[in-house]
């Protein structure tokens, strides 16, 4: 034990990563226990081309230009909670929140369902799984 302590005690940098890595671990993990709250990339497609589904995705703007969903609508997650009147009118279908890895988009597909939005889902590894999966995305 006390060899653990000076281990920590001489590599913090090392130690705060872990803590950081673990940290994000366990809220992708607690994202998924949600049952239907998150959907991988093939089952988002089922959603959108069977239920008209929407996707928003939570990424800052320069990312979103870089490649998107397609048709996704752009709401950063730094304004995510003003901007909810933009999807007001999209209450009553799927909404599939999308981000980089899916950590964030958790967070706001939590936001959308304590809105009163009733199905409302996150996309599982976010645009990298989605790109991983090759499906289509747009530069515009």
């Amino acid at each position: 034990m006390e060899q653990l302590i000076e281990f920590a005690g001489n590599h913090l940098a090392l130690v705060a990563a872990l803590a950081v890595i673990l940290f994000l671990f366990a809220q992708n993990i607690m994202a998924d226990m949600g049952g239907k709250a998150a959907v991988t990339p093939q089952q988002a497609t089922e959603l959108i081309n069977r239920k008209d589904a929407i996707v928003v995705d939570v990424r800052p703007i320069a990312d979103f230009s870089k490649a998107h969903i397609i048709n996704a609508i752009n709401i950063p997650m730094s304004s995510f909670k003003n901007q909810l009147t933009q999807l007001e009118k999209h209450k009553g279908v799927p909404v599939i929140v999308s981000c980089r890895s899916g950590a964030q988009s958790s967070g706001a597909r939590k936001i959308l369902s304590d809105g009163g939005f009733d199905e409302t889902y996150n996309l599982k590894g976010g645009i990298m799984a989605w790109e991983s999966a090759s499906l289509p995305v747009s530069r515009k």
